[in-house]
Parts: structure tokens; sequence; C-alpha cells
């Protein structure tokens, strides 16, 4: 275990603190008590000598779970995970308390951040007017001011159809640029037209929309054929932010501009006209300013560039400093708070009273000074059995990812969270609420790898099927999918074999799977011949266990390892060099491998990782299905590619293999054969799985000395037909979980 190492001392922390409460000098004053009294509690608890850590250290919250909880506590939506550095990763997550380091540039990027978000929660200006406004796309840059004939602009309304996906064709909606930030509603009327009856795929971004801006995407819509439709979304965007439109798969800008838009009989996507409303504010001072000062009235405090500026105001600030802070301190640390726990930082603010600061001005201070604690910082537990407000913390942290609500810590208070029906009925309440979308995210994307879905760009040239779209559409799919099976309990068996997936257009089309069209996404019944159902044939798996140029049956084999079956291979030595596939086709993977198992030191472990990753070796690097690679260039036997009469610009070559053969030498002669295999030991699908939910719910893995648990979790999930919900349950209610 890595100690952190701080120049200060303990003793040196209890001087700063003394030093806070007299020096003038504004900052240095409590940001180096912040960060002395955080020092000291980190030190005391990577200290060996400390009292036993159970399971696992103290462990930080990551950067998703500060952000979020930063988030609920005040009551905005602000991005903060870009701010601090990215978290170290241990047994495949990124929460494990001995990964989670801290040091003295983390605990000043906690300061600005908490600074950050106080600056978004707390209104200092009366109520921003309210824009409530119809807007078409004739006045926007793009339609007034292109030299290409791709917009259709009729005189008689304000609708305005685009025929191009060329991203500098974009609609941005120039007219629209508030001033000031906040949640705005936005409704959209369109149209698909001349789209064969089929609907019109857009995407709406939003952010600056300058060169060097940050945009987001919002999502992608469906526009019906040859009727309007509205959609309705709300988002929050910064000053002077707005949106942009874009049509998806409709033609180049050249090949409409060649006919002109009057002429072009191809489909287009017709924009009526845009609503907008906006800063939306039911109450002023908004809800994040109440969840901090409560019903406190507002009077005026113009300061030089800021006539119109209000501040809180006390009548006895002393008092409302301490019932605020109390009120406060509770929902950031968790849990009931004492007369000693709030006194330090009533102390702080009580201090900036008496220098002459104003009662907002000192509560902002003692408010950073909570946030950048050790109470608020650390998941802080000790060993043995969970208290009831520590059971509630991993409890909504790990199924909401970030701090617990008032039901929480309401049955906390009254020590009735342990009962196994109350603990039972609140993993059902959180698993319905929405905020649980957050855990299949995060999970999901940590258990599948696919965080690194942005990794690679395939090229143009091999994968010119390859888009933003299909991209997104990958990795909702498998979220989807893993919603699909916990909603319903349904076996985790579903992960290595389904007859179905939740499918859109897009992926369908992909796929090879006819009759789904458009973004929504739905449930889709696999034709037996398909080669898809589970995890391991979905195209967002497929493309993260692959670099973008070509495939590794020893990457995905590994991944099969680790991921779904639970028996990560030993690390190759380091004498043997890393085997590179023949891009130009002149030798295929498998007879590159068989001269690499031809090494004694290298075949006691490719004897298990290469069959898998066979398997999958009919899958491309974004999941298409093949029969032969691709080159990109030409060479002996290539074969020329035609689609829809129109030669492609790679070649086919060699013809894939996808057999194999298992260790214990059972045989398989593709992906189906080998699914089916997998599936004759559901018990270690279910033990695999089950070590990875118990290492991402309490932040640390199971040891061998566990394994006597993890029995326990996979026999009673036996008894459940294996169904995912249940193992949740199960994980939940281990004495792994509700112990440290």
């Amino acid at each position: 275990m890595k100690l952190i190492q701080f120049k200060r001392t303990e003793t040196e922390g209890a001087e700063c603190a003394s030093v806070f409460r007299c020096d003038d000098h504004f900052r240095r004053s409590w940001r180096w008590f912040c960060l002395a009294a955080t020092a000291v509690f980190i030190c005391h608890t990577l200290d060996p000598a400390a009292a036993d850590e159970g399971r696992g250290v103290a462990r930080r919250l990551n950067r998703l779970e500060y952000q979020n909880t930063v988030c609920d506590l005040l009551g905005v939506k602000i991005d903060l995970q870009e701010m601090l550095p990215p978290d170290s990763s241990a047994d495949g997550f990124d929460n494990v308390g001995e990964s989670l380091h801290t040091s003295s540039f983390l605990l000043e990027k906690y300061l600005e951040s908490a600074s950050i978000a106080l600056d978004r929660a707390i209104a200092n200006r009366p109520q921003p007017p309210l824009i409530k406004k119809r807007y078409g796309l004739k006045e926007s840059h793009q339609v007034k001011s292109t030299t290409e004939n791709v917009f259709s602009k009729s005189d008689a309304d304000d609708r305005v159809v685009m025929f191009s996906s060329s991203p500098w064709q974009a609609a941005t909606l120039s007219p629209f640029y508030p001033p000031d930030p906040g949640n705005y509603r936005f409704r959209i009327s369109a149209a698909g037209i001349q789209s064969a009856s089929k609907p019109v795929t857009y995407r709406v971004d939003a952010g600056l929309m300058l060169m060097t801006g940050k945009q987001h995407l919002v999502s992608y819509f469906d526009a019906p054929a040859d009727e309007s439709a509205v959609v309705e979304f709300i988002d929050y965007l910064d000053a002077r932010n707005t949106i942009r439109i874009l049509p998806y798969g409709l033609a180049s800008a050249q090949a409409v501009d060649k006919v002109g838009a009057d002429a072009y009989d191809g489909a287009g996507l017709a924009i009526d006209w845009i609503e907008v409303e906006g800063p939306l504010n039911d109450v002023w001072p908004p809800a994040s300013h109440r969840l901090i000062f409560g019903d406190l009235p507002q009077k005026s405090a113009s300061i030089y560039n800021q006539p119109d500026r209000v501040e809180v105001v006390s009548g006895d600030p002393a008092a409302d400093a301490n019932r605020l802070i109390r009120q406060f301190c509770r929902r950031a640390f968790r849990r009931t708070v004492t007369d000693d726990d709030v006194a330090p930082f009533v102390a702080i603010v009580n201090t900036k009273l008496s220098e002459g600061r104003s009662f907002e001005q000192a509560m902002r201070v003692g408010l950073t000074a909570v946030m950048v604690s050790p109470e608020f910082l650390f998941l802080r537990k000790n060993s043995g059995a969970l208290d009831d407000f520590a059971l509630a913390s991993r409890l909504s942290y790990f199924l909401w990812r970030t701090m617990p609500d008032e039901e929480l810590l309401m049955l906390a208070e009254q020590s009735q969270l342990k009962r196994p029906e109350t603990l039972h009925a609140q993993v059902e309440r959180m698993l319905r609420d929405p905020r649980s979308k957050e855990f299949v995210s995060d999970f999901v994307g940590q258990w599948l790898n696919l965080r690194d879905i942005n990794f690679t760009m395939p090229g143009h040239l091999l994968y010119p099927e390859f888009d933003d779209m299909l991209k997104e559409s990958m990795v909702r799919e498998t979220e989807l999918f893993f919603t699909e099976v916990l909603t319903h309990d349904m076996s985790i068996t579903n992960f290595v074999a389904s007859d179905f997936s939740i499918l859109n257009g897009c992926l369908a089309r992909h796929y090879g799977i006819p009759d789904v069209d458009g973004w929504e996404f739905r449930r889709v019944s696999l034709p037996a011949d398909s080669h898809r159902g589970g995890l391991l044939t979905m195209a967002s798996v497929l493309k993260v266990t692959a670099n973008g140029t070509y495939t590794s049956p020893v990457m995905r084999g590994v991944w099969v390892l680790e991921r779904i079956l639970g028996t990560p291979p030993s690390p190759p030595p380091e004498s043997v060099a890393g085997l590179v596939p023949d891009t130009r086709g002149a030798t295929t993977i498998r007879e590159q491998l068989l001269k690499h198992r031809q090494d004694e030191a290298c075949a006691s472990c490719h004897i298990e990782i290469d069959p898998p990753g066979f398997a999958l070796e009919s899958f491309d690097v974004i999941g298409g299905w093949r029969d032969r690679y691709r080159l990109a260039g030409w060479a002996r036997d290539a074969q020329e590619v035609v689609l829809n009469g129109k030669k492609m610009p790679y070649y086919n070559s060699a013809k894939v293999d996808p057999s194999g053969v298992l260790p214990d030498g059972r045989e398989f002669r593709n992906i189906d054969e080998f699914k089916m295999l997998l599936l004759t030991d559901k018990d270690q699908l279910a033990r695999a799985l089950t070590h990875k939910l118990v290492t991402f719910s309490t932040g640390a893995a199971p040891s061998a000395a566990d394994q006597p648990q993890i029995e326990a979790i996979v026999s009673e999930c036996r008894m459940k037909d294996y169904g995912l919900r249940s193992l949740i349950h199960a994980v939940v209610g281990s004495e792994l979980f509700l112990t440290k």
C-alpha cells in the first residue's frame, strides 16, 4: 500500500487550524486549514498501525461519484470530472480503495470544484427573464450564407428542408444565443421528405458553436415520413450556447448541389420550427439556492461591474450559520452529525463574520470547507459490520453512484435499514428509480470495457460503414440489454446466448436484421441464423476488443476469460514479443498463432486464450459479420467487393476459420457452438459476475478467504434460476456487502 507524502505533519496541521482563526489573509487561511485537515486524516487511515481496515481501505469518492454527489448535494447539474485527474483502476474498476490515491494537487482541484459548484448553486442575481419563442431555420447563418444549393426554402412558411448530412451543413439555431445559463426546453417540429415511407433520423448537439467550443450530443431523434412530429427535450446550456441539427444518412452536399435542392428527389429532413423556453425556474431563488440558505431573504449588494447583484442576509448570523451548516453537514457527511462535527465549520463562518465578511461570503467559506473535508470526500467505515449510515452509503453508491437520498438517511437514523425485509425493499426501490441508470452505465462500461469505445477509430477505407451514430448505438444496445435482463430478473445466461436484443435501425442494418428502422430502440427477436445474441456478439464488445485495423484472437480471448469466465490468464513472459497480424494477407492470424504456440513458454497460456478468440474471428473490428478478412489494398487472391452496385474501397482476402478446441478437448465449429459450450457451466458464469459485482459494490476485490461467501451467493443465485436481479439481492444481503 502506498502512503501519500505530505510536507506537513499532524502537529503542523493543528497549528494550521490555529492560524486559521486569526489569519487575516482570506484564501490562504481556509485553504491550508482544509488541506492540512484532510492530509492528517489520510495519513492516519493509511498508517499501518491504524485499526484493522477489514476487507478494504477507507476510500475516497472517485471522479464520477464526486461529481454526482456534489450535484445532488447542491441541486445543480455541472461537469466536474474533467477538472479532476483520472482515477486509477484495480481489479477492473476505478472505485477500488487501494487504487484511489490522493495528493495535494487533487485537494487543490477539490477546492476549485467546490467553488465553481457553489457559484452555480447560489443565486446572486434577480430571476432572469423567461425566453419563450418560436424560431425558423431560414434565419440561421448556414441557410442564409451557404453557396451550395443543398437547402430547399419555402416562401410560404419557415420550413427548411435539409438534403445533406455533410457536417459543415448542419443547421445551427444562430438567432438563439441566451444570455443566461440554465435549463432550456426545446421543441422541434420535423418531418421526413421523399424518404420512401421511412423515418429520417437527425442528431441534436448543444454547446458553444465555435471552432474551439465544446459541444455535447443531446440525442438522436426520428422524423416520421411525410408528416410532422414534435420532439421535446430539456438541456442545460451555459450562456451564449445554442443547439445544432444534423440529419443522418442523407446524401453528401456535393451530390445534392449537382442538381440543386429544388430538383433533388432523394430523402430530406424538413424542419418546420423550433420552440425554446427558458431558463426554467419554477421558483426564485432556485431549489439549489434554497438547499443551502432555505428561505433567508436577499438584498441588493451591488459591486463593481455587477450592479444587480443580491446577497443572502441574516438577522441572526450566528444562529443561522449553526442551523444551516448542521443541515448541510448531515447531507454532506451522509449521517447524523454531532455538535463536535459541526463546530469547526461554524467556527470558520464566525471567524469570517468577525473579519467583516458578509453572511453569504462567510457561509461560502464554511461550505467549501465541508466539501473538502475527509467526511465528505471519503467513505469512512470501521472494520466489521457496517452501521446503518455506512450501509446507506454503500447501497447508494452501488446502485445510484451518488449520495443516499432522504429516505435512506431516515431509515438509517431509525436503525431500520439493516433489517432484511427493509433492505430488500430499498434495493427494489432503488433499481426502479431512474438514478439506477448510473449503475448500469458505469458498471457495464467498466465490466465490459466499453469506456474504450472511442479509443480507436476504424479507417474509412476498410470500414466505410462506421460512423458516430453506429458507435453511439453500439453502447446503447449493451446498456439497454443489461437493463432488460435486470428489470425482468432474466437469467445471466442471456449474457452468453440470447434469442433477442435491443436494437434500432442503425444496428439492425449492421447486423443484417430486416424490418427495423429509425433511431428508437426496441426489443427485437433475433433470427436463428443471425449469429447474434448475448454480449460476445454485440458490436460494442467486438469493437473494444479490436484495435480499429485488425482483430486479435489473443486480445479477444483474454477479454472472454477475464470478463465472462472470471479465469484471467497469467501475464506473458517479458521475453516474448507481441503478435502482430499480417495486414498484407500473406498469412492468417491462425497460422501465426500456430507458430507462436510452438514456444513452450507460450503454449500453456494460449491453449486457454486462443479458442474464445478464434470463435469471435467471424466478426470484424466494428462487429460486422465476415466470412473473409478485409484488405485495404490489392494482394494475390484478393477479391473485389461490390455492394448495391458500388465498388467498395477494400478487398476480400483469406477465409475466416472460427473453429477451435477447448482445453478439455471439446470442439466447436463456430461462435454458435462455442456459446453452447460456455452454457454448460452456469455456476462459473455466476461466479465470475458475482466477483465483479462484489468488487464494484464494496470497493475491494474478494480474496481467497472470501471464496466460501462467493459460493454462497452463487448457490442462492442458482435457486433463483440465475436471475440478474436476484443476484444483486444476494450480493447486497451477503456478509461481504454488509461488513467491511
